[in-house]
């Protein structure tokens, strides 16, 4: 590799890694609060749930007010925030228990803080954000309506599977199907590069669940066998996140616009 590629590729690598550390910005915010109040939280007179609730709605008025979010990406997390809530409340009900929130609080639906939709959020504001900044194009991307119907299924195997058989085997299949010739292009500085759209969200998936043990660790939620000692977290999990990552990437292309290139065979 000659000199002048390799001065190329370190300064790429460089701003690749600050354009991603801006797009994760509310994401690496509420993970650094779920650690650092772990560690050391004084205020006895409010939960630490509620609080934490409490910081993430101002750091997103802060991200408004400062323009470094726009009123878009604000949607997202909104949206999210919704369709996150209700599932949660399903799968931390007594009757299903898929996991719990060990501590108190006041902001909270039944078992369910509210800050935990801000979790889902800071997924869609990573795609979203990420979106923007890299100037996202894409080939060979399916038609919306087919990525709209296999969202849709995932969401309800979210819940089915608790009463009739998993599918989510199939919905990875057909994930892989939908999307094998699908490329993602990204800007880092001037030219645009790409890698294939599954791998790209295989790799956020990872991130997810390298932070999901770090959230687990932190007493943020537990898991039925962490409730005696942590335990790292399932790799079997990341099929989970794999398919969140699908269902919130397709959430936000309904909001945001898909730039198609067209390739020719």
């Amino acid at each position: 590799m000659k000199p002048t590629t390799v001065k190329q590729f370190i300064r790429e690598l460089w701003i690749f890694g600050l354009k991603q550390a801006n797009a994760c910005i509310f994401g690496g915010f509420l993970l650094a609060l779920m650690i650092g109040t772990n560690l050391w939280y004084p205020l006895d007179e409010l939960h630490r749930y509620d609080f934490i609730f409490i910081a993430a709605i101002v750091f997103q008025v802060v991200l408004l007010v400062l323009k470094l979010e726009t009123l878009r990406e604000s949607l997202v997390i909104i949206v999210f925030h919704l369709v996150a809530t209700v599932m949660e409340l399903f799968k931390t009900s007594d009757a299903i228990g898929s996991w719990t929130y060990p501590e108190a609080y006041v902001f909270g639906i039944g078992n369910v803080p509210l800050f935990t939709g801000f979790m889902y959020s800071a997924v869609g504001s990573y795609i979203a954000r990420v979106w923007r900044i890299f100037e996202f194009e894409y080939s060979h991307y399916p038609p919306k309506k087919l990525t709209v119907a296999l969202v849709c299924l995932i969401y309800i195997n979210f819940f089915s599977h608790h009463f009739i058989p998993d599918f989510r085997w199939l919905l990875l299949a057909a994930t892989v199907v939908m999307f094998y010739r699908t490329r993602i292009y990204f800007r880092i500085i001037k030219t645009h590069r790409y890698m294939p759209l599954l791998l790209g969200w295989f790799l956020v998936a990872l991130f997810i669940w390298l932070a999901e043990n770090i959230a687990t660790f932190a007493n943020i939620w537990i898991y039925p066998n962490q409730h005696e000692e942590w335990k790292m977290v399932s790799l079997a999990k990341l099929s989970s996140w794999y398919l969140l990552m699908l269902l919130s990437f397709v959430l936000v292309s309904l909001i945001n616009t898909l730039n198609i290139r067209i390739i020719k065979r």
